[in-house]
């Protein structure tokens, strides 16, 4: 058994679902954010994983008389949504346009909050697998004693 790749893969997974959900937390407090340096809303973003092989010769080696591979995670990019913003009706707002109506982020508090709730139980689960390796490799250590 090999506790370091199976330490690689967990910490690959912390350190994603951790970015991801840097980037809800972003969202969130940008909710209402109606101008930005370029003059316009916020616009969403959103995270993009990719799946990168574990790096070990011997491991390869062996993975590949198998015909599998195991994989870590990585943050490949954090790309702006494509949604439209919507459109309030508020002719006090100082970033109103002539008809009285602000563009405003098109951000779902709900949807936000489901993505937030995932990232974080991605993050436990990550976390307790890395727990129980570590825990393993503890009593390993102690039955060679």
């Amino acid at each position: 058994m090999n506790f370091e790749k199976i330490l690689k893969i967990s910490a690959s997974g912390l350190r994603a679902n951790r970015a991801w959900m840097t980037v809800v937390a972003s969202n969130l407090a940008n909710m209402n954010t109606t101008r930005t340096n370029d003059g316009k809303p916020y616009r969403r973003r959103t995270i993009i994983f990719e799946a990168v092989p574990v790096e070990d010769d011997q491991f390869r080696t062996m993975l590949l008389r198998e015909k599998e591979s195991l994989q870590m995670v990585k943050v490949a990019d954090v790309i702006p949504d494509g949604r439209d913003f919507k459109k309030v009706y508020d002719p006090t707002h100082p970033d109103a346009d002539k008809d009285g109506f602000v563009l405003v982020p098109n951000i779902n508090p709900v949807e936000e909050m489901a993505n937030l709730l995932e990232a974080s139980k991605a993050y436990e689960a990550n976390l307790a697998v890395f727990e129980s390796t570590r825990q393993l490799a503890i009593k390993a250590l102690e039955l060679g004693k």
